[in-house]
Order: C-alpha cells, then structure tokens, then sequence
C-alpha cells in the first residue's frame, strides 16, 4: 500500500496489540468508503505510553484508538474530556484538535447501546438490568444502562468491595457474587461484562434458572463469538446478542471524527471481522 503526502493517520495503542480488530474494521471501512487514509497497530509499553500519545500530532495523526492496558493512562493525558469519559473513568478515542491538543472520549456505552438496538428489540424502561464485573467494561455497560433509562442496575462481581463502589458511584443496587443466580429474578437484561467465558479465561458459572424467559442476554465477550452463555440462555428460549457488534460499533464515532464519514455495521463487515 502506498500513502500520499495527505494520508489521513488513525490507529489503536495498547501492549499487547497484534490481537486486535481494529486495524482489520478500520480498514474495510477505508477500504469502502475510498479514503485517503491509514489505521495502524501502535503497541506501546506502559513505561512510554504518555509520550505515545503526545508524539500523535507531532506525526500528523489525527487520533487514535486505546485498549487495554493503556484505557486509564489516555484518560489522564488528555487535555480536554467529553461527560461520557469522564463519568466513566476511561478513554478509548482520542482526537487530536487542530491545535494539537488531545480530547479524550470513551465510545464503549455508546457501542454497548447501538449493538443491542441493531440486534434486538430491548428498550431500557423494559425493566431491571442485571451487570457481572465491576472493571472498565463494566462501567461503560452501567453509565449506557442508566442514560438508556433502566429503572433498576444490579451489580455483581467476584470482588464484592469493587461493585460496592460502583453500586455507590451510580446508585446501583449491590448482589454479592454468591448470589448473583437471585440477581436475575424479574431481569429485563443480563449483560456479562466480564473475561469469564472467554477462550483461555475460566468458565461464567451463572444458572439462568430465575430468569424471566422474556428477558435479553448479552455477553461482550466475542472469542467465542456464541459463549456458554449465551447458548444456554439460547437454548431455554431467551433473545440472545454477542459481543462483535459491540465491537464494532463503538469505532464508529473515532473513524468519523478521524476520517469525516459515519460508518455502517453491516452483516458483510462482521462476516470480514470475524475471518481475521
């Protein structure tokens, strides 16, 4: 590939990096759209990663993405946050201003919505939403759980103090971990947003017995793509949403304000992602 003298650069930081999909969904929607531009992997130790992020501009780059483990650092060395990072505490897009400066913005809530209103038909007044982990992805999953107008949150993760200080953060109701099977009694939506069921992560142990056969179940794992999970809550009659679209959309706001088109998430995209 060759690039011209007016290339438009993007790319996503994090340590390890080769694992990512970023490169390959930026890529089709360049790819797509007939753009003049570039979206590369930056793997960035810890130890350097604020000099990472303010070498952006001084190479021409026009943002980039972040993952872990980079997501607290990038919050801290951005000049200028937008609400929706600032209340969750982590930057996933950075932007840079014309003047250099960085503005840092988290897309993950924003991701978590537009892949369950793609994929299902879930409102947040449905009803109580229960969330398992109490990290980064977490709170994102909480923050659009509450702008989305969910009259109940209900947290619970393996570290009980953890969920405790988000459940007072946001005004969510606490479940210890030992009884997070209760938790989804009358539930409208289940969403694990922790590493549980991933490949090389243990197994989610949750019985799915208490919850309402009306009830949505999302994982934002996407490795496997169909999680034990979900297949089990499948498999009792449950509508049932993976982890991809999530994915997916929440590059959408970065590849817009890098590259000034608003992209689709297409079954033709995820079909390319997911061969990677």
């Amino acid at each position: 590939m060759i690039f011209s003298g007016t290339t438009a650069l993007a790319g996503i930081f994090g340590w390890p990096i080769s694992h990512s999909r970023s490169p390959r969904l930026h890529g089709y929607w360049l790819q797509e759209h007939d753009i003049d531009g570039a979206y590369v992997a930056l793997a960035a130790p810890p130890e350097r990663i604020e000099d990472a992020f303010r070498g952006l501009s001084a190479l021409g780059f026009r943002g980039a993405n972040v993952t872990i483990p980079h997501k607290i650092s990038a919050l801290k060395a951005c000049d200028t946050l937008d609400d929706v990072a600032a209340r969750i505490g982590a930057v996933n897009t950075i932007i840079v201003q014309e003047d250099g400066s960085l503005l840092g913005r988290n897309t993950d809530a924003f991701g978590f919505l537009e892949n369950l209103h793609q994929e299902s038909d879930w409102r947040g007044d449905k009803g109580p939403a229960v969330v398992l982990g109490a990290g980064g992805a977490a709170r994102a999953v909480c923050v659009a759980l509450l702008d989305a107008g969910a009259p109940e949150v209900r947290i619970t993760n393996r570290t009980d103090a953890r969920a405790q200080a988000l459940a007072d953060e946001f005004g969510l109701t606490l479940v210890p971990w030992n009884d997070r099977a209760d938790a989804l009694d009358g539930a409208a939506l289940v969403a694990n947003a922790t590493s549980l069921g991933m490949v090389g992560q243990p197994a989610l142990e949750l019985s799915v017995d208490a919850l309402p056969k009306s009830a949505l179940v999302h994982d934002i794992v996407y490795t496997p793509l169909e999680t034990d999970l979900l297949a089990r809550a499948r498999a009792r009659g449950n509508a049932v949403v993976d982890g991809l679209g999530m994915l997916l959309h929440q590059g959408r706001p970065g590849f817009e304000a890098w590259f000034g088109v608003s992209p689709a998430v297409t079954p033709a995209l995820r079909k390319f992602v997911l061969e990677s």
